[in-house]
């Protein structure tokens, strides 16, 4: 697979990636668990998904011997679990730019996380027009009987910016990450236009966000018919029903009260 790397190691690897996949999957339930925690108690959730991989053997490979890193040493394993922080890789992804901030910060005040460094690529591209928030933190694993203590990266994206990502991911992978000029000139005009829809719905995000204003019009008519039905004036009681509830009644449909003052006014004068 690589003459640089003795066979004894690439079946070692096997082993040594095992904690970042636990590690991958542990990460994921907890991600997932903040997002059920919103949506659990009514809450609009600043995650729209999430997806984890642990990062593929020749990918890996390539990058340690950027690093240089010796796989001949007895301590490969620990250059490569201090060198290396993207082996068990996490993205969420968010519908706003303000959701992928909030992120940020749930994720800082965590306990089990400990962010050691932030790079805003909404703030300051790269480039190539790439936008996103890496975190790189780590993260403790009980694998086995033993305990680990790995380097994560999570980066948090909007929806345009991932749709953007994976698209420029996969014309890198076509021309081996070569890509032509007049094609990277359309890649940094997309990222453009991506990022002016992420702010203009951005802006567009509280009057999505807020619910619309109650109108507590006929709830205050209902108590006045109520009041009216105690005090015996069924006479006014039923033409304010007719007024104000009548044809209406679905706005009421969970209300005690308004079930009271149909089945003893509203069958009868509601028609």
């Amino acid at each position: 697979m690589n003459p640089h790397v003795p066979k004894k190691v690439l079946n070692q690897l096997v082993h040594f990636l095992a904690p970042y996949e636990q590690a991958v999957d542990e990460l994921k339930l907890k991600l997932k668990g903040i997002k059920y925690g919103f949506q659990k108690s009514g809450r609009y959730s600043p995650i729209e998904f999430v997806v984890g991989r642990v990062k593929k053997m020749d990918s890996l490979l390539k990058k340690a011997r950027e690093k240089g890193i010796d796989f001949h040493q007895d301590t490969w394993q620990e250059a490569v679990s201090r060198e290396i922080a993207d082996i068990a890789g996490l993205r969420v992804v968010c519908r706003y730019i303000d959701d992928v901030r909030e992120v940020k910060e749930l994720l800082m005040e965590r306990e089990d996380i400990v962010v050691h460094d932030i790079k805003d690529y909404i703030a300051n591209p790269k480039e190539s027009g790439y936008r996103s928030i890496h975190m790189i933190g780590s993260y403790t694993v009980y694998h086995g009987n033993q305990k680990k203590t790995l380097l994560c990266e999570i980066q948090i994206r909007t929806l345009g910016m991932n749709f953007w990502a994976t698209n420029e991911h996969e014309l890198r992978y076509k021309y081996d990450g070569n890509i032509p000029e007049n094609v990277l000139r359309q890649l940094r005009e997309a990222s453009q236009i991506t990022h002016q829809l992420d702010e203009l719905m951005n802006s567009l995000r509280q009057e999505i966000l807020t619910p619309a204003p109650v109108d507590t019009t006929l709830e205050e008519k209902l108590e006045e018919i109520f009041s009216l039905y105690v005090k015996q004036d069924l006479e006014s009681a039923a033409a304010l029903y007719r007024e104000y509830v009548s044809g209406f009644e679905q706005a009421f449909q969970d209300n005690p009260q308004f079930k009271m003052i149909y089945d003893l006014l509203g069958k009868r004068f509601g028609g």
